[in-house]
């Protein structure tokens, strides 16, 4: 098995539409449609701070992570802030979600860019086993008001 990051292409589309719905039904979340389109719309705009990643495991994209950089307040640089990563279900185990990891932490060092951040469910167990391989929690809880 060989995985690749790399970044989205438009040929991507279909794949990464199954892939996010499955991360949607993950979260038992919806999403309407329009947003869904910006989302992929943005990741090709050059004016717009969020990017994606794909891990292309022989030929087929697994997984995939979304990410924004931004200004900070507390910072000279850029901070990077993954908002979504999500890996096929078939390929979990594999590795895929560690390599797109690495990708952020290789990316965030090769830009200057000054922090990596995200945020996941307590109760997503997978994820956090991953994501506490590479730093502990800060202690810091999330608040959220959704107009």
């Amino acid at each position: 098995m060989t995985v690749t990051i790399r970044d989205a292409r438009p040929e991507d589309e279909a794949r990464w539409r199954e892939l996010w719905a499955g991360y949607l039904a993950f979260y038992e979340v919806t999403v309407d449609a329009d947003i869904t389109d910006a989302t992929w719309r943005r990741v090709f705009d050059p004016a717009s701070a969020i990017f994606m990643r794909v891990a292309d495991v022989d030929g087929r994209v697994m997984g995939f992570t979304l990410c924004l950089t931004h200004e900070g307040t507390w910072i000279r640089g850029k901070d990077c802030y993954l908002e979504d990563l999500f890996v096929d279900p078939n390929a979990r185990g594999m590795g895929v979600g560690r390599a797109l990891m690495d990708d952020l932490v290789s990316l965030c060092r090769k830009n200057g860019w000054s922090r990596l951040y995200w945020h996941t469910s307590e109760q997503n167990k997978t994820a956090r086993a991953l994501y506490d391989s590479y730093v502990e929690s800060d202690g810091h809880i999330r608040y959220r008001i959704n107009f």
